[in-house]
């Protein structure tokens, strides 16, 4: 029995040792289950899989050392470069920056502005967190997410992706089509800290050493560095390109910019890429578009749809309007080219409703601004997904490398990145944001009659204000008592052109019945007519009535109406700003004062989506209706009846439409609208019951008396209401 044993256990060892020694062999082995090192080239179109990157020597070859050590150069030989090769290693990621326990702006130099996610795909970063905002989560807020990956794509986009690289000779004028695909490539991640991550990758020719693949040659070297520093919103990257061969040649390079921007507004696309270009003389213009924008011209490119019969006939009528308007062509719309000649590109961005990211090249003649892209699964289709981004691409001017180990045989490109919140205060303490006119990332309403150059500063000027007050307010601050505060000193401003305004139109409302008379009695004599009424204007004391008096307060008004818009919409103060402890409790979101997601439902032909109910813009319809019931009516001409059907029938549809447009708008927004239209119909209570104080008095017929008189009263003669011409 012990021997028996002995020999059983003795068979196992040996049977096992045995399999061991098979597995090991690599014959039951699968190449899809275990990592294994992939060969990017020149012409690569399938993304490769993740592997261990292997040892390269990066040797300059015997033929080019002999060249360097004789001082010469070798001939351009155009096989070095005409399929560049890269052993792709194992995806990974390295994180830099940190985040704070609870979202707070906070002026700390010790603690770090966001959290950014680096990964070696394309040495890019992945991701960008801010450590000072939530996403406005009420059940569970987490740090706001500035900057996602696209990932509808067969290769995901990162921001700041190093992209095509294109090799050419010294002296040649183009470059090749071809480019070697970086932004597929796991580059190798050399060292990394908190503050700071260096990545590196080599092209040239690669070997089959031992079954695999390692990269004998390196032709050029590439490294790529990014850093942070506490108490900063700048990233810094830098990258360069040396040459490893004997010969000199130049190189251009194509850089991803932003990737996946987060959307503030939930009713608009409220995302805008942006170029900006600088004068001779310092200044900085800009160009945008919007996201929709973009998708429509990209559209156009790549959606063209057969059309037959009408739509034909119409896409051609409309084609035709376009080129007598002079509609720009979709390609060189997304290339956003300077509108004057000269300027030269100084930076790019993307911005949504309160955050920008802006890349800035800092040898500005070195980079320039190559197209806005789109992304999205449903292009073609009438409305985009729900993943729909766009991006832009850089492209660098040709850089020339000397042969290796000479002087110039390496360069150096440099990009400082702001990743924060549009913030104007921020934008004028830095001498580098304030240089470059960063708070041209502010999205200004303007319109035909208030162009953005005269919105603009009336809207700093109303968030400088808005922050004076708040700060006075000290412990008590609270910014939707503060939009109040504005509404009252706007409308104590206007109140002169306003009651002058609305006495106006009480005396023509007043003088109704007898303009009626008139315009019937002398129907048929349009010239008697108005001779007429003239007179009964003048016997009222009034000159010959305009109806642009009883608009001239609202044309007064609207600068200020669209900057103080601009202002609550924009303000960075505002958002996750509270007014009251249960409603109101976020001033640039709806104030749902009941949410209900699980039985959401759409409006048909309108498209409101309605998920809660709103309170402030069923209140803000109700006090419209009480200001058009206040406000005097011009009595119309009872030739026309259409004008008085028309009347009421924007009585009725503006307390309706307004509450629907802004039902889902920000609480702040729809808070001032309704405060101003509150003021304004107790404003207009009060110069109502002023005026009729004014006609009691009148009616007693008592006038004051002169000096003359002995400062007694005397009885007013009556005028005429009309003299009679033969």
């Amino acid at each position: 029995m012990k021997w028996k044993s002995i020999i059983w256990t003795g068979v196992v060892i040996f049977v096992g040792f045995c399999a061991l020694r098979i597995w090991n062999t690599g014959l039951f082995s699968c190449d899809r289950c275990r990592p294994r090192a992939q060969v990017i080239s020149l012409a690569a179109s399938i993304e490769p899989e993740p592997a261990a990157s292997p040892d390269s020597s990066g040797e300059i070859p015997e033929p080019q050392k002999d060249a360097l050590e004789k001082d010469t150069e070798v001939p351009w030989d155009d096989s070095l470069f005409s399929n560049l090769l890269a052993v792709s290693g194992k995806e990974e990621t390295v994180i830099l920056g940190g985040l704070y326990e609870s979202c707070r702006r906070t002026s700390d130099p010790t603690r770090y502005k966001y959290q950014i996610e680096l990964t070696t795909r394309g040495a890019a970063v992945k991701s960008v967190t801010l450590s000072e905002f939530d996403d406005r989560n009420r059940d569970n807020p987490k740090p706001f997410v500035l900057l996602e990956p696209i990932d509808d794509q067969a290769v995901p986009v990162y921001s700041l992706a190093s992209r095509g690289l294109r090799v050419a000779a010294p002296n040649a004028s183009t470059f090749p089509d071809r480019a070697f695909p970086l932004h597929r490539l796991n580059w190798t991640l050399l060292r990394h800290d908190q503050e700071s991550a260096v990545f590196e990758a080599k092209l040239g020719r690669v070997e089959n050493q031992e079954g695999q693949q390692v990269l004998a040659e390196t032709q050029i070297r590439l490294q790529k560095t990014y850093r942070i520093q506490p108490g900063s919103y700048d990233l810094t990257c830098e990258l360069t390109m040396e040459n490893r061969t004997g010969q000199p040649l130049q190189t251009m390079l194509e850089m991803q910019g932003t990737a996946s921007m987060a959307q503030e507004d939930i009713r608009t696309d409220d995302r805008t890429v942006l170029a900006a270009y600088r004068a001779d003389s310092g200044n900085v213009e800009s160009r945008a578009l919007g996201y929709p924008q973009v998708r429509g011209f990209v559209k156009e490119i790549r959606c063209p749809a057969r059309k037959e019969g009408l739509t034909l006939l119409l896409d051609e009528i409309g084609g035709l309007f376009k080129r007598m308007f002079g509609s720009k062509d979709p390609k060189t719309a997304l290339q956003l080219l300077p509108e004057k000649n000269g300027l030269h590109f100084a930076w790019a961005a993307a911005a949504n409703k309160y955050f920008a990211a802006v890349v800035r090249p800092v040898e500005e003649q070195s980079v320039s601004f190559s197209q806005a892209e789109y992304f999205d699964s449903a292009l073609c289709a009438g409305k985009p997904s729900e993943n729909a981004t766009a991006s832009y691409l850089l492209q660098t001017t040709p850089v020339r490398l000397a042969a290796a180990r000479t002087e110039g045989d390496s360069q150096t490109l440099s990009w400082e990145i702001f990743l924060g919140p549009k913030d104007k205060r921020l934008f004028d303490q830095n001498q580098t944001y304030r240089d470059n006119a960063y708070f041209q990332t502010f999205s200004m309403r303007s319109c035909c009659c208030c162009p953005a150059s005269v919105t603009q500063p009336l809207a700093f000027a109303i968030m400088w204000m808005m922050t004076m007050l708040y700060k006075m307010m000290g412990p008590w601050g609270n910014y939707g008592v503060v939009i109040m505060a504005l509404v009252f000193l706007m409308r104590l401003l206007m109140h002169p052109v306003t009651k002058k305004s609305q006495v106006t139109m009480m005396k023509v409302q007043k003088l109704g019945p007898k303009i009626q008379e008139v315009q019937k009695k002398y129907k048929g004599s349009p010239q008697e007519m108005h001779r007429r009424m003239a007179e009964v204007y003048q016997q009222a004391g009034m000159t010959q009535f305009s109806p642009m008096v009883g608009m001239l307060p609202m044309f007064l008004q609207m600068p200020i109406w669209i900057a103080l818009w601009t202002a609550v919409n924009t303000s960075i103060d505002l958002r996750g700003a509270g007014f009251l402890p249960v409603w109101i409790t976020d001033l640039s979101a709806p104030d749902a004062l009941v949410s209900f997601p699980k039985y959401a439902f759409t409006i048909p032909l309108l498209g409101l989506h309605i998920d809660s109910l709103n309170i402030l813009p069923l209140f803000m319809g109700f006090v419209m209706y009480l200001q058009q019931k206040l406000t005097p009516q011009s009595q119309p001409d009872p030739s026309r009846p259409e004008l008085a059907q028309q009347q009421k029938i924007m009585m009725i549809m503006l307390p309706l439409l307004f509450p629907l447009m802004l039902y889902n708008g920000p609480s702040g927004v729809n808070l001032y609208i309704m405060s101003s239209i509150g003021a304004g119909v107790i404003e207009q209570m009060v110069v109502r019951k002023h005026l009729q104080e004014q006609e009691a008095e009148k009616e007693k017929g008592l006038v004051p008396a002169t000096s003359k008189t002995g400062g007694k009263f005397k009885k007013k003669k009556p005028k005429p209401f009309f003299r009679e011409y033969k």
